[in-house]
């Protein structure tokens, strides 16, 4: 009679245990082929450098006058002759764009009384042959231009450049990693995750010159950046 007692106890402690393994959650069920597979993640920098071709300045000129109406028309009128001469000097038109056109009046120290007015107007222009830079530059002065900004130094094929600067950057990561999974006892397995960082131009002091009869331009070269973060699988 104790001995069926006791298998009747046993039977209904088993039926308990197996019913609260019914209810576990699946997630609680962990095991080793659960765990995310090893990986190593690293960033790789690259970089490539290229010789600016194009250069972007900005030609003003400022005229002042007593009455607003006559600042303007000076400024617009000095402003017409500096594109022509762009023109002249072998700028297409197309990459001639007003850059800002303003108008604000002078007033006496106290500035309770206006005095006349100053008018200014700016165009920006594209020299896409570096060579000729020079004597765009002197053509714009020469056309009444009393303000000069630039240049704005550019790489045309910019893209291909980039390209190859991330090409770069991969190979990096990719070195980092092997460094990486051999000190680790590991193997290094295929690129599980990628993404791309940004880029800037940085401008060096190399030694490239382009020169024409009139205001020297150096060119210089640019350095090109990549940046990657990789991640690869760890065998």
């Amino acid at each position: 009679m104790k001995l069926a007692r006791i298998a009747l106890i046993a039977a209904a402690a088993a039926a308990v245990l197996a019913y609260a393994g019914a209810l576990q959650p699946s997630g609680a069920r962990g095991s080793a082929a659960d765990t995310a597979p090893a990986g190593i993640t690293v960033t790789g920098s690259g970089s490539t450098t290229a010789t600016p071709d194009r250069a972007g300045f900005a030609f003003g000129t400022v005229s002042q006058s007593k009455t607003a109406a006559a600042a303007l028309a000076a400024s617009s009128e000095a402003v017409t002759r500096i594109i022509a001469a762009l023109q002249n000097a072998g700028v297409d038109r197309a990459d001639v764009q007003t850059a800002e056109v303003s108008l604000s009046p002078r007033t006496n120290d106290s500035g309770d009384s206006i005095l006349g007015y100053t008018a200014s107007n700016t165009v920006s222009a594209v020299v896409r042959k570096l060579d000729e830079a020079g004597a765009v530059i002197d053509a714009a002065v020469g056309a009444g231009a009393n303000q000069v900004s630039g240049p704005n130094l550019l790489v045309s094929d910019q893209a291909s450049a980039y390209r190859d600067a991330l090409e770069k950057a991969v190979a990096d990561a990719r070195a980092k990693a092997q460094t990486l999974a051999a000190a680790a006892g590991g193997t290094l397995g295929p690129v599980t995750a990628i993404s791309e960082g940004g880029a800037t131009p940085i401008p060096l002091a190399a030694g490239a010159v382009a020169k024409d009869t009139g205001t020297p331009i150096e060119p210089g070269t640019q350095t090109i950046d990549a940046t990657v973060s990789v991640t690869f699988a760890l065998g």
